[in-house]
């Protein structure tokens, strides 16, 4: 299927992406991790909501905000990705910049739902010191652009591994002709798991005509790696539900599995799928809403989102792969490149 301009999560019009890394070197202790916000949409999220769900393949995370998305539908704040131990830090950085934007919030408004997924960083970095702070989630939110996006060992990335290699931040689109006009499937993907063996990225680098050898990366201390966790968002301007967002979420863990992982015990395999289409009001006078045309289930267009959403989270894993750069962390810890990649395409 046919690619985006920037073959990225930011090619579905509206969507934005930010990071913050935070690196340094302290003795034996190494801060190697960031923050990832992703906004559905440049305008006020609390004010114009968008549809959305999730679906957790492995629950072995420590997510906040997806109970309400799944009861109500809806997201109405960035999403946010960090470590492990940072969610608290990063919700409460995400609450104090809406708070900022919305002065209603807490008063007539109630309140917010803010939404953050993690990884284990904590091979690399010393997770133990709390290095995210709020600011940085303010930051990464108000640095957040349309365009290219980082990937990599970048922002949320910049201490996760992949497949025994060093991964972090992927991304990739598909475009989906329609009867009069096109649609954008794009997905992001944090990537912290897996091992060597299992990776199918050589048999993907074939299929896509680029050259590669059979060759894996040399693990160091192997068992004092965690199972590792994947998020996955999948974006698009499709103009589709909550339950068809829950049936998107779906398959993107048929593209998941593509890769290889056998989404092992310890990992917490966690998606999250929205539309900007259409976004909904937080307040109106009206006792329903007006009505709005979704796509039907059983027109062939959606078998073609699907396949979108397959294709673009394989690929994305793979993109964290190719962007990687090898990275030290905390007690002279090396993780290497995956060995053969190309440079991400």
């Amino acid at each position: 299927m046919e690619r985006g301009k920037w073959n990225a999560i930011t090619d579905v019009p509206g969507v934005k992406v930010g990071h913050v890394t935070v690196e340094e070197q302290r003795g034996e202790n190494c801060l190697c991790t960031g923050v990832t916000a992703l906004l559905p949409h440049g305008e006020n999220l609390f004010e114009q909501k968008v549809r959305a769900a999730s679906f957790v393949l492995n629950g072995f995370g420590k997510t906040a905000g997806l109970v309400q998305v799944d009861e109500l539908g809806l997201m109405e704040s960035p999403i946010m990705l960090t470590n492990t131990f940072s969610v608290a830090a990063v919700l409460e950085g995400t609450l104090r910049h809406m708070l900022d934007e919305n002065p209603a919030l807490g008063d007539t408004a109630s309140t917010l739902n803010v939404v953050v997924g993690e990884c284990n960083d904590s091979y690399l970095n010393s997770i133990r010191l709390l290095a995210v702070q709020p600011t940085h989630a303010i930051e990464a939110i108000k640095s957040a652009a349309d365009g290219p996006v980082s990937q990599g060992a970048v922002g949320a990335g910049k201490g996760m591994i992949c497949y025994g290699a060093k991964g972090g931040i992927g991304s990739s689109s598909r475009i989906v002709p329609a009867e009069d006009k096109n649609f954008t499937v794009g997905v992001l993907t944090l990537t912290n798991f897996g091992k060597p063996e299992e990776c199918r990225i050589n048999e993907w680098l074939v299929r896509n005509g680029m050259s590669t050898q059979e060759q894996r990366p040399t693990l160091d201390e192997p068992a004092a790696r965690p199972d590792g966790s994947v998020i996955i968002v999948v974006a698009t301007d499709a103009p589709v539900n909550e339950r068809q967002l829950k049936r998107f979420a779906k398959r993107a863990a048929i593209g998941l599995g593509r890769t290889g992982t056998n989404i092992h015990n310890g990992s917490g395999d966690i998606i999250i799928a929205f539309s900007n289409a259409n976004p909904v009001p937080h307040t109106s006078s009206s006792m329903t809403d007006q009505p709005i045309a979704f796509l039907r289930d059983d027109h062939a267009i959606m078998n073609t989102l699907f396949e979108a959403v397959i294709d673009s989270t394989e690929e994305a894993v793979y993109q964290s792969l190719m962007h990687a750069e090898d990275t030290t962390g905390r007690r002279g810890r090396v993780v290497e490149r995956w060995p053969f990649a190309s440079e991400g395409q």
